[in-house]
């Protein structure tokens, strides 16, 4: 694999030949250099990993080590495929439109070639901690996945999250949004899973439409609806639930990439 130094981590650009997909997938890891002991290593999957270097992740991963104030965390960059829009969503559900009709395998990709492939390559039989994170979608989708897999994984982390994903049309008289958001309505007829942790960043200026006239913009609002539901399956917001969000924020990269270190540290901070 190619790689390149970057004082605290190794860059190691690669790819996955996909039979659940059809097709070969991109990764970027990002591996600490200095690992005392392997057994301390957690693992974080990140959707669209073609935006980690507009995002900063290299000098944010670079920094938090220097500080001393990150554990070990291998960072995976997964990046998207020309079917974006059918491989992030949530699995058990297209939307009204059809899209996230793939996401099933996209799920079967990462639980049974991605996972495997990594613990391979690195010669890991085990993480201390296993995450996903995503922006926009691809929030939408990690989230879906770690919801599904709790045994496998720990955390997710969603900034923006498209938790508008719905299954009918928000202008046909009978969409409710009590009923009709997708994964809100997954995880108000699941179970509480425990030691399951998220964190939610959203943004002022995600977007302009508030389509129930309160004042407050649907990402926000659909992200709000995601963590009451947490909260009904007895999940605690500030112990369980970490909500960040950014007075300036908007729906891109630059934002999210601004959220990043905070993310990191909250679920990898070395005072933990």
């Amino acid at each position: 694999m190619p790689s390149t130094n970057v004082s605290a981590i190794l860059i190691e650009n690669t790819s996955v030949q996909s039979v659940f997909l059809q097709r070969e997938v991109k990764i970027d890891f990002y591996l600490p250099t200095n690992i005392a002991d392997p057994s301390q290593l957690s693992l974080l999957l990140i959707n669209d990993g073609q935006d980690m270097e507009k995002a900063g992740l290299q000098k944010i991963l670079d920094q938090l080590y220097a500080e001393e104030t990150l554990r070990p965390l291998l960072c995976a960059g997964i990046h998207a495929g020309e079917e974006r829009r059918m491989e992030y969503a949530v699995a058990s559900e297209p939307d009204y439109k059809g899209r996230g009709a793939k996401a099933g395998l996209y799920t079967s990709f990462v639980m049974e070639e991605l996972i495997p492939y990594i613990k391979e390559t690195y010669k890991i039989s085990s993480f201390r901690e296993k995450a996903f994170a995503g922006f926009s979608l691809g929030g939408l989708s990690a989230m879906d996945i770690v919801w599904n897999h709790s045994d496998e994984f720990n955390r997710a982390g969603v900034f923006s999250g498209s938790f508008w994903w719905r299954s009918v049309d928000q202008s046909d008289e009978e969409y409710d949004d009590d009923k009709h958001r997708i994964m809100q309505q997954q995880i108000r007829k699941g179970e509480y899973k425990p030691d399951l942790k998220f964190f939610f960043q959203c943004g002022n200026m995600d977007e302009t439409k508030d389509r129930n006239q309160n004042g407050i913009i649907d990402s926000i609002d659909d992200t709000l609806d995601v963590i009451k539901e947490l909260e009904a399956k007895g999940y605690e917001n500030g112990k369980d639930i970490y909500y960040l969000e950014l007075k300036d924020g908007r729906h891109d990269v630059e934002t999210w990439g601004k959220a990043l270190p905070v993310f990191l540290k909250w679920g990898w901070s070395s005072d933990k």
